[in-house]
């Protein structure tokens, strides 16, 4: 349609699509057309609109939409296809077993059934709208296209920063070459991005009929508080308009993050606060220092802003470059190394598997009881939680058994099994070398048991690999108050002390809580739980209930252990 002053418009409503372009409308013009060529394509094009098949996909595509409006619809995941993948190799390892799992597996093969799982994923994703090429239209050099779009307001943020401020989702700032004012990003889930006429780049040239030319974000910003209910504004499209896809990638958060207090973010309204922990879906990396992002818990909420990796990384290193170089132990150059700048760990989910488990490694600081718990579990199922017997090199002792204490070798054995890393752990006590073999784990779980360990925490690299797969559990000691008094209590016997003919004492607590940060601050983003061993039997019925649930429960993983 060809409006005023010879510019070409095209109208749009973000928030009902199906009251503009009804097809009833549609036919209503056609009878009102002079500038088709004849009569047969009137004809034609009646026919098609008043089709039911074209009247049956206009009612899906209604419904459709309606899921990424509707919170009671909200689809319970979006990759069922990659899970489908998953059962079907899990039943290809076992079809041998039953007749259902032969027709289990050919039926998940059907490609009918595949057929609905993929349109399930679409619909999940909002990736059902069409990405149709734009048609050319010949106008003057004079000429400009312009867009009209209608968005309602919502209780979205509506105030930042100068150079960017939310709009219904979307954030504007001012072009350093034009002055223009333009679309700088499209929040995710957003009142813009649901309507999918708006994109980045476009040039805004009215706002409910006010010109916004020579006018400063916060000018426009407050035309946005001063309007009630639907909000107008007149755009230029941007060259490269286009829907926006998310993105599938989820990330574990190995930091907290307040955008309140973030002085850089560009609108600390539209950041996302989360806590080291938090599973992250990434919808959008196309910013190189801020991504969009919800957390995973909460899949129907709009995205906001988070720091990037590569931003995150550059502000950790310029914080750590700051500390004194003797401001102590924990502060030695081997802990900085790129690799233990945690900042987000790509992830996904690591189903269970019927007889295969994954070892459960437990790591604290000396004397905190993590050996304790291992014990307890391992003498509450002895023939389905097992530990490694350790290596030694020292002579065996009256009244041990070769195998069941210990597996004593030669020390020049050992020295070479540990040059051909065979060892998980391993470290010298008194002139005697002491080790957990790599074999001895494997061999554990092989046997469809267990593995249970409680390893020095400089063992946690080694162990979190793809062949091994471990869950990690940060045993962790209380307050120094419930520290002492729990173990009084319980007349805990130093670990410090060889013959364990004494209690802690205070100096050996305050050792264990400054070993507890030190651990929590090397390899804190390796965990993937933390258990407080403050009173024994409640930190022992967590440990149960944590097992139980990695053996029956989908968890979060590195995504490398998935593909």
């Amino acid at each position: 349609m060809i409006g005023q002053a010879g510019r070409t418009w095209t109208p749009a409503r973000g928030c009902n699509v199906s009251k503009i372009m009804s097809l009833s409308k549609l036919i209503t013009s056609l009878k009102e057309a002079e500038n088709l060529s004849n009569d047969q394509e009137i004809d034609f094009l009646k026919a098609l609109l008043e089709s039911k098949e074209l009247n049956a996909l206009v009612n899906v595509h209604t419904k459709v939409a309606k899921v990424g409006r509707d919170d009671r619809l909200a689809p319970v995941l979006s990759t069922s296809g990659q899970i489908l993948f998953e059962v079907l190799e899990q039943l290809s390892q076992r079809c041998h077993l039953s007749e259902d799992c032969k027709e289990a597996f050919h039926m998940l093969q059907e490609p009918h059934f595949q057929s609905l799982l993929y349109a399930h994923d679409a619909i999940a994703q909002k990736d059902f709208y069409p990405h149709l090429p734009e048609i050319p239209i010949e106008m003057d050099e004079d000429e400009e296209t312009i867009k009209i779009v209608q968005l309602v307001k919502s209780n979205e943020p509506l105030s930042g920063a100068q150079s960017a401020e939310p709009i219904v989702g979307a954030t504007i700032k001012t072009d350093e070459e034009t002055g223009k004012i333009i679309i700088a990003r499209i929040m995710h889930g957003g009142a813009a991005d649901r309507s999918g006429l708006i994109h980045v780049g476009d040039e805004v040239i009215e706002v409910n009929g006010i010109n916004v030319e020579g006018k400063t974000p916060g000018d426009v910003l407050s035309i946005l508080q001063n309007s009630e209910g639907t909000i107008t504004f007149k755009l230029v499209p941007s060259d490269g308009k286009g829907g926006q896809r998310e993105s599938k990638v989820r990330v574990r958060a190995h930091f907290d993050y307040t955008p309140e207090t973030d002085p850089y973010i560009p609108c600390k309204e539209a950041g996302l606060a989360f806590q080291r922990g938090d599973i992250l879906h990434i919808v959008s990396q196309d910013d190189a220092y801020w991504w969009q992002a919800r957390k995973e818990s909460e899949r129907t909420a709009r995205a906001g802003l988070i720091p990037s990796r590569a931003l995150q990384e550059r502000r950790l290193i310029h914080e750590r470059s700051q500390l004194e170089p003797n401001d102590g132990d924990s502060k030695k150059n081997d802990d900085f190394d790129r690799e233990m700048i945690a900042t987000y760990e790509e992830v996904a989910k690591l189903y269970p598997r019927p007889g295969v488990y994954r070892p459960v490694v437990l790591i604290g600081a000396p004397g905190v009881g993590r050996n304790e718990l291992r014990r307890r579990l391992v003498a509450r199922d002895p023939e389905k939680f097992r530990s490694p017997v350790p290596y030694t090199t020292r002579p065996i002792r009256t009244g041990e058994v070769a195998g069941r204490e210990y597996i004593f070798v030669a020390r020049d054995k050992m020295e070479s099994d540990i040059a051909a890393a065979k060892f998980i752990e391993h470290g010298e006590y008194k002139g005697h070398l002491y080790g957990t073999s790599v074999e001895s784990v494997k061999s554990i779980v092989n046997a469809g048991c267990v593995c249970v360990l409680s390893p020095h925490y400089q063992a946690i690299k080694a162990l979190r690999t793809v062949q091994t797969k471990p869950f990690i559990i940060h045993i962790k000691p209380p307050e120094f108050d419930i520290l002492k008094k729990t173990r009084t209590e319980a007349r805990a016997k130093s670990t410090f002390d060889e013959s364990n003919a004494r209690g802690f004492t205070d100096e050996e607590f305050n050792d264990m809580l400054k070993s507890a940060e030190r651990i929590d601050f090397l390899y804190g983003h390796f965990f993937d739980e933390v258990i407080v061993n403050g009173e024994l039997l409640t930190a022992f019925e967590q440990l149960v209930n944590t097992v139980q649930r990695i053996e029956n429960e989908p968890l979060w993983a590195p995504a490398s252990w998935v593909q």
